[in-house]
């Protein structure tokens, strides 16, 4: 059994027997997954965009928008995935068709146009969810203005912000538009993910009878949100060291090293567990969609960094292990002081040489420095690994999409609809880059990069596409190009931390959007979504989810006082900002010091870069060990890329995000799965959407009633984590505010 089987296995036992029942056409697509799962009838009579698509469409896009970006500067971020509003809007889907006037306006003429065309369909609510995609997905460059703004504490206006959000959220489209005939047309390109969702539509829209003695899901979900909604009151508010449970903190309260082992947020977590569904859910998604052998990679990958790497490394004082705290994303000097960043940056917002050497060599934790290590590896291992165990059939697979062979019978159904033009793609992209120039030749002293530097960043977005879309659709696995864009830019151009983050924002992530994209066309392509109509949902979604984000976070940044300021903030106080602090050092060290002065000849960490031999060997052990013994089919499932991506979101992932995740995964994919089928496939996602969507809304209601009224409560309780000397260094004459000197 391949990867892929492994991974979408629950998902073809579930939809085996109603997909092979309800098949009208004889023909099938070559991808058993696909053939198991996608319906192969289509209704073009269906209507797709209406009234209600627009309504249910706008106001899930926005309030996806709003609680993702509110929860994402929370020490527990939440991230809501568009799942939740595609649970969510069926009953305002069916109210709205049962109570909107049917009346036709300009009946006869041209224009006529009714607000309550029938039933509610699934067509709507695929583009509804179409819409919700994008406000779920994280806009990365907020990350550029809350860095700006609240980090380096410089001018930027609110239409700079706007201008930077919205085209490198819509570039996307170009590099879409420009592949989308190799990597959603073919059926090769099959997009494992996307059958998740289709199950689910079909789940929600074709004819349940409740079971006896059981529910039905949308009485099922309703149970779980309104169970999720009341519970968070207590991790939210009235308990927040539900947050993260460590019972060694509390057997040795006064104990350096039984903090540092015991803590799930500033040490190795052990023992640690959180009782509130954001912390299993901040940073890795929720445990309840991931198969069970991805999350024993992870489990497998976290171990054997967090609790084999990271001690090791420490009690052997690599890099000046001990004189920092054993977990930590901050940044320091070389006695464990808090790094100075606006001591060694010029008026002219460049890094200051002279000032620089007078402060001396930036340190991090060793956790950190591994963590960037871990970085290298894993780039270095999915080359590898793709290449080793997948390297055939993606050149076939890119061949036969090269070529339009293989055009199963969901290609032939949508030929009936008019396609999107390329020229649309094409003056889409254009602008964008036009405009993009523009802006950043009109706005230098704000943003930084250069007008050669938006065209190279385009180029390495254009480059990487079709190999990085390729993986995606095949595999599940998106390589990350991260790493690459700092290092490149960060050598071409040092010393200018804006300009670092824009040429990462419009070389990574303006690719990772047009990948998300063409995801979003293949889902349609599998539900018989007229092309132009998700096109339009697409567009209008994203700007949509552009205002609702920027306008959120500027929100935030006015209304919460000290935000993101650790140092200013209550001890007690949600809004650390955790990845924004994360996205602010990599500025810092890619950007203002540059990789040179970091990890290259002149840097302290240049050993870290071993690390990408270590990736770059590890497959093949495991590949030749395939081949030694392929009776073994277990050895197949090690998969090198996810074990060392396991600990990617650390930080501002903690442990107890990892120990926790892993638990509920173990009990969802692993026993429930295996002892439980009929219930895990009838519940499994519904109780995933049920969770994320009850905790959002209490959370928001908590913040406004509460929150914002400064009411809260001192307790022991109330200490999220009750390891204070966890942070605490061990080295010796280390003296820190609050920590014993040794």
């Amino acid at each position: 059994m391949t990867i892929n089987e492994e991974i979408k296995a629950p998902l073809i036992q579930n939809s085996r027997v109603s997909n092979s029942e309800n098949s009208t056409d004889t023909e099938r697509s070559p991808i058993e997954q696909v053939a198991l799962t996608v319906p192969t009838t289509d209704d073009p009579s269906l209507p797709c965009f209406t009234f209600r698509t627009w309504v249910l469409g706008s106001l899930a896009c926005v309030v996806l928008s709003f609680l993702n970006q509110f929860f994402w500067y929370r020490k527990e971020p939440l991230s809501l995935t568009s799942i939740s509003a595609q649970i969510a809007v069926v009953p305002l889907g069916h109210l709205m068709a049962s109570t909107i006037t049917e009346r036709v306006f300009f009946k006869g003429r041209k224009f006529e146009f009714t607000l309550n065309p029938g039933r509610f369909n699934v067509k709507e609510h695929v583009l509804i969810t179409i819409f919700a995609n994008s406000g779920a997905g994280n806009v990365f460059s907020i990350y550029l203005v809350n860095a700006v703004k609240l980090f380096y504490k410089k001018e930027l206006n609110f239409m700079v912000a706007l201008v930077v959000v919205i085209t490198s959220q819509v570039m996307g489209f170009g590099w879409a538009g420009l592949f989308r005939r190799y990597l959603v047309d073919p059926a090769t390109m099959w997009w494992p993910q996307n059958l998740v969702q289709v199950s689910l539509f079909r789940a929600l829209h074709e004819k349940e009878e409740r079971p006896k003695g059981g529910l039905t899901h949308n009485q099922f979900f309703l149970i779980a949100f309104i169970c999720s909604f009341a519970y968070y009151v207590f991790p939210g508010y009235i308990f927040p060291m539900l947050t993260s449970f460590s019972w060694i903190c509390w057997t040795f309260p006064t104990s350096v090293l039984a903090q540092q082992l015991g803590s799930g947020l500033h040490g190795l977590g052990i023992g640690a567990l959180g009782f509130d569904w954001s912390s299993v859910s901040s940073y890795l998604g929720s445990p309840l969609a991931s198969p069970w052998f991805a999350t024993a990679n992870v489990a497998v990958g976290f171990a054997l960094v967090m609790y084999v790497i990271i001690p090791t490394a420490y009690w052997l004082n690599i890099y000046k292990a001990k004189t920092f705290p054993i977990y930590s994303d901050e940044l320091f000097t070389s006695t464990g002081q808090s790094y100075d960043v606006s001591a060694i940056i010029d008026p002219n917002f460049h890094i200051d040489i002279e000032a620089y050497n007078r402060e001396g060599p930036l340190y991090m934790s060793t956790f950190f420095a591994i963590t960037y290590g871990v970085d290298f590896a894993c780039l270095a291992a999915t080359i590898v690994h793709v290449f080793l165990f997948h390297g055939s059939e993606i050149w076939q697979l890119s061949k036969s999409a090269l070529q339009e062979k293989k055009m199963d019978v969901h290609s032939r159904l949508m030929r009936k609809y008019k396609q999107v033009p390329q020229w649309w793609f094409m003056c889409l992209l254009l602008v964008n880059i036009v405009a993009t120039i523009c802006a950043f030749q009109f706005y230098t002293d704000q943003l930084q990069l250069p007008w050669w530097g938006i065209l190279l960043a385009c180029s390495l977005a254009l480059f990487f596409t079709l190999p990085v879309g390729v993986i995606t659709a095949t595999t599940n696995q998106t390589p990350t190009l991260n790493v690459i864009s700092e290092y490149i830019i960060g050598y071409l151009y040092p010393g200018y931390p804006v300009a670092n983050i824009c040429f990462k924002v419009y070389g990574y992530i303006s690719l990772k959007q047009g990948i998300a994209f063409l995801q979003d066309f293949k889902l349609g392509h599998y539900m018989k979504i007229p092309p132009r109509a998700m096109f339009m949902a697409q567009v209008l979604g994203t700007i949509i989810a552009a205002f609702a984000h920027l306008g959120t976070a500027w929100w935030l940044m006015d209304n919460i006082p000290n935000i993101c300021d650790r140092a200013l903030l209550p001890s007690d106080s949600p809004w650390t900002c955790p990845s924004d602090h994360v996205f602010y050092d990599a500025s810092v060290i890619w950007g203002l010091i540059g990789p040179q002065r970091i990890f290259g000849d002149l840097g302290y960490y240049s050993g870290i870069n071993w690390f990408f031999l270590v990736g770059a060997i590890a497959p093949v052990l495991v590949w030749l060990a395939h081949k030694a013994l392929p009776d073994r089919q277990w050895i197949r499932l090690i998969t090198i890329p996810v074990l060392l991506g396991a600990i990617i979101e650390m930080p501002p992932a903690t442990a107890v995000n990892y120990t926790s995740w892993i638990l509920i995964g173990f009990a969802s994919g692993f026993i429930a799965y295996r002892y439980y089928l009929n219930l895990w496939s009838r519940y499994n996602y519904v109780l995933s959407g049920a969770l994320d969507a009850g905790l959002a809304f209490m959370g928001v209601l908590l913040y406004l009633f509460l929150g914002m009224e400064n009411v809260s409560l001192n307790w022991w309780g109330s200490d999220s984590d009750g390891c204070p000397l966890a942070s605490c260094p061990t080295e010796q004459g280390v003296v820190i505010n609050g920590c014993p000197v040794l």
